[in-house]
């Protein structure tokens, strides 16, 4: 591991401003995927300012009737809070279905949100990357790509997001909070908060440099029933080949959003009023302009089979 700086911030304004005006500066809270990144040298940040002491942890009911999140709040005090449980189902199943409790028990939600890609190839520092190290090349295209993107991709990256989180969130309509260096304010939509790749796979959301995530805000419940199917090639600690985040009324329309497909949490609201036509349906017009490889075509079938798991599940419930 390479030396680098470390501070520890007092205020969120004052966080945001110093690693706005620092060349190399990240934020440092539970660190589950910074540090790692850090030993393999993949991420080599000069500066690191903590953030564990901002006070941002508390979930607090917000004056619209829904919840304020705070950024540094933990996985597992997220997933275990009784109103998100009752209320928000999706999103502590989703939460459970991710990672190990000893790393539930450190991560954050604002680190969740940005954790970035598992692909082979960015964890390999021997292989071209275009999200490691830009122009250098995707060596994914052409490579072993059987748990990356079907959706969405570019001529440079064809990685996925890796998160579960961030999927239940996406059906749910949450926004995120920030603040940018020069103290502003900021809310963003989560539907808008991630990115595609594009010609920049290296940048992974809509931040700017120095934006500090405070909380995200989840909106209203809107009540029905709330499953997230997680598929994967083994039974814990593996990320999702597709994940599907589903809240279904009793009426049977719904929303849908899907994990492991794309860059991004993958939801296309105009499939949803597919959903009582059925999981293909819903699928065909969610994943149109697909783009698979020879290897990983079969997440395709594989989003309508777990759909119509999930649509079978919630008729049951």
């Amino acid at each position: 591991m390479k030396s680098f700086i470390y501070d520890r911030a007092k205020t969120p304004a004052e966080a945001a401003a110093a690693v706005g005006s620092t060349s190399g500066a990240k934020f440092l809270a539970g660190g589950t995927n910074l540090l790692d990144l850090m030993k393999l040298e993949i991420e080599t940040p000069t500066h690191l300012v903590d953030v564990q002491d901002l006070g941002l942890d508390r979930i607090e009911k917000t004056a619209q009737g829904g919840l304020r999140i705070g950024a540094f709040a933990t996985n597992t005090a997220l997933a275990s809070d009784e109103r998100v449980r009752r209320d928000y189902g999706v999103l502590t199943r989703a939460i459970v279905a991710g990672a190990s409790g000893q790393l539930r028990n450190k991560a954050t939600t604002a680190g969740n949100l940005l954790q970035r890609t598992r692909c082979p190839y960015f964890y390999d520092t021997n292989q071209p990357c275009n999200k490691r190290r830009p122009g250098s090349g995707c060596a994914a295209i052409g490579g072993s790509s059987r748990q990356l993107a079907v959706i969405g991709p570019s001529e440079q990256c064809i990685a996925t997001y890796p998160g579960d989180m961030a999927v239940a969130l996406r059906v749910l309509d949450a926004t995120v909070e920030t603040i940018r260096p020069d103290g502003q304010k900021r809310s963003i939509p989560i539907a808008d908060f991630h990115r595609l790749p594009g010609d920049t796979p290296h940048i992974d959301t809509n931040l700017a440099r120095g934006e500090l995530i405070t909380s995200v805000t989840l909106p209203r419940p809107i009540g029905g029933t709330h499953i997230y199917r997680k598929v994967r090639d083994r039974a814990s600690y593996a990320f999702a080949l597709v994940s599907v985040a589903a809240i279904i009324q009793k009426d049977g329309t719904g929303r849908v959003a899907f994990g492991g497909v794309a860059h991004k949490p993958w939801r296309v609201e105009a499939a949803e009023p597919a959903l009582a036509q059925g999981a293909a349906a819903v699928t065909a017009r969610a994943f149109a302009g697909a783009q698979p490889t020879s290897e990983n075509g079969f997440k395709l079938s594989l989003a309508t089979r777990a759909l119509a798991s999930t649509l079978v599940e919630a008729r049951g419930a």
